[in-house]
């Protein structure tokens, strides 16, 4: 089969491309805009024969028909996704995540594909510190950010066209990622680079901010199992049972790299941040078979540390203009 993969030169769509390859037998085109979060490096080393990169936009509607016509299923990862750049400059966030939602449903829906959603935990808001509750597949949207909003959007655009139009859809809603090739802007990497260069790792706010962590890897099986075997017009949670504050994460980190557990410093919280997430997976698990593999976190996280120390000429390109905006920000 030929899989479409959008975003699939940046952190989570890499690491699908990788699964893809070496789990299956499938063909894939990437279509990747390649703006600062996606790398062409991140799928260097694979064949040629079994990956295509495409360079272009997912609200170009002429490109997307043309490779939707080609494929057989189109797994939509490209979103503009970071917090902190969308109470910037919402605007990206509206083309990429609506617009661009709306041009692939659309040319899936003329040609008939499989299509497959992937959103974030981000679009039910958050939860209090000790609420016992997670979030399962009937939790209300309420969105806190401009990059939330814009997902819970681009998911009721799916729902709606799978009920209007018959589209052969599925989503899936996953907890936050980590692993390689995730971009230095991120939590977890900007720490470990951070640590890695001398400098002490910052917190928002508090820093007991709960993520409910789960590796890339554990994302891509999941969903390539909800593609193989999920219901249309379903969605579906994605998690690992990884939930962490953000001062033990970096605890941690800072531990696995042999410094003391309290060597960070906390800032000014960011406007809007969410408090706590927390994924129930129970469907994914019951219904489709699906167990995470790296169901220890701190596992997980080691062989991430050793992969940025080993990967340095992979993340230092984009380490001084990632920090000079967090510079210009206070944080």
């Amino acid at each position: 089969m030929q899989y479409l993969v959008t975003g699939g030169a940046g952190f989570i769509g890499a690491n699908f491309v990788r699964h893809l390859v070496e789990h299956t037998d499938h063909h894939v085109v990437v279509l990747d805009k390649l703006t600062y979060a996606g790398n062409r490096e991140s799928l260097a080393d694979l064949d040629p024969a079994r990956v295509e990169l495409v360079v272009g936009d997912i609200c170009d509607a002429e490109l997307v028909n043309q490779l939707t016509a080609a494929a057989d299923v189109v797994v939509h990862y490209a979103a503009e996704s970071h917090n902190d750049n969308s109470l910037r400059d919402p605007s990206a966030f509206v083309n990429t995540n609506l617009i661009g939602t709306y041009t692939l449903i659309e040319a899936a829906r003329t040609h008939g594909k499989r299509f497959h959603h992937v959103s974030t935990d981000e679009v039910y808001g958050d939860l209090e510190l000790d609420d016992p509750n997670r979030f399962n597949e009937a939790t209300a949207y309420n969105p806190s950010s401009p990059y939330s909003a814009t997902k819970a959007g681009s998911d009721m655009l799916v729902r709606a066209w799978v009920r209007s139009f018959g589209l052969q859809a599925t989503i899936s809603n996953c907890s936050n990622n980590f692993g390689p090739y995730q971009h230095v802007e991120k939590f977890i990497p900007r720490q470990i680079t951070n640590v890695i260069d001398g400098v002490r790792p910052r917190l928002y706010g508090t820093g007991q901010n709960v993520r409910d962590w789960i590796h890339a890897n554990d994302h891509s099986a999941a969903v390539q199992t909800i593609i193989e075997k999920g219901r249309i017009g379903e969605t579906y949670m994605i998690g690992a049972d990884g939930e962490k504050n953000n001062t033990d994460v970096v605890g941690l980190i800072l531990e696995y790299m042999d410094q003391p557990r309290d060597a960070f410093d906390l800032v000014t919280d960011r406007p809007g941040h969410d408090l706590r997430y927390a994924i129930d997976a129970t469907k994914l698990r019951s219904e489709l078979g699906w167990e995470p593999q790296y169901s220890n976190f701190e596992a997980g996280l080691k062989a991430t540390i050793e992969w940025y120390r080993a990967n340095e000429a992979w993340w230092r390109p984009a380490k001084e203009a990632t920090e000079a905006k967090y510079r210009a920000a206070g944080h």
